[in-house]
């Protein structure tokens, strides 16, 4: 059975993934790496309900430091946040899969309708061929309504923004200027 390892940006949005790639035969190990995630709190929430799903789903998990100094280190800016972003999380997955003798890679961020699915799959073919570890490409947005539905049925916490300050801001700036949260 062939390895992945699964970059995986929160639980709601790795259950379709998860399910496509355990019919394909691939035997996963996920990988929670995401220093965008603001503010702490909401990193804690998304990471702890990635574990009970993953638990639920005996999903072989590796959960790696909270090191949001580094984006912030890297990314002071709005400008082209996300290329730096998917840059950041996938070179880590590509780099972890290397470390762990893992020689596939992929992530769920293909999977939400709200990521810019094109760039992301550019940027992880680039790293792919940096690292000489073979990317995974699947286009796992055709399970979409699938995966929002099983993470209704299971109560699992469903986030209302990317993750990163500046979609904090645009999500709840205005409510945050005018203290309504």
């Amino acid at each position: 059975m062939k390895e992945i390892l699964l970059h995986i940006c929160c639980a709601p949005c790795s259950i379709y993934p998860v399910e496509s790639l355990k019919k394909k035969g691939l035997l996963i190990k996920g990988y929670f790496y995401n220093p965008n995630i603001h503010p702490p709190d909401e990193y804690v929430r998304r990471k702890e309900t990635l574990k009970k799903y993953g638990s639920s789903e005996k999903l072989d998990l590796i959960v790696d430091d909270y090191d949001m100094e580094t984006f912030f280190d890297k990314y002071k800016s709005n400008e082209d946040r996300c290329v730096m972003c998917y840059y950041l999380r996938l070179e880590k997955s590509a780099k972890k899969a290397k470390e762990l003798g893992i020689g596939l890679f992929s992530s769920t961020l293909l999977y939400s309708k709200r990521q810019k699915h094109f760039l992301i799959k550019e940027i992880a073919c680039k790293i792919s061929n940096i690292y000489d570890i073979e990317f995974y490409y699947e286009d796992f947005r055709e399970g979409w309504n699938r995966g929002i539905a099983e993470s209704k049925r299971l109560g699992l916490y469903r986030q209302n923004y990317c993750g990163c300050i500046f979609s904090y801001k645009e999500r709840f700036g205005e409510a945050l200027e005018n203290k309504e949260i």
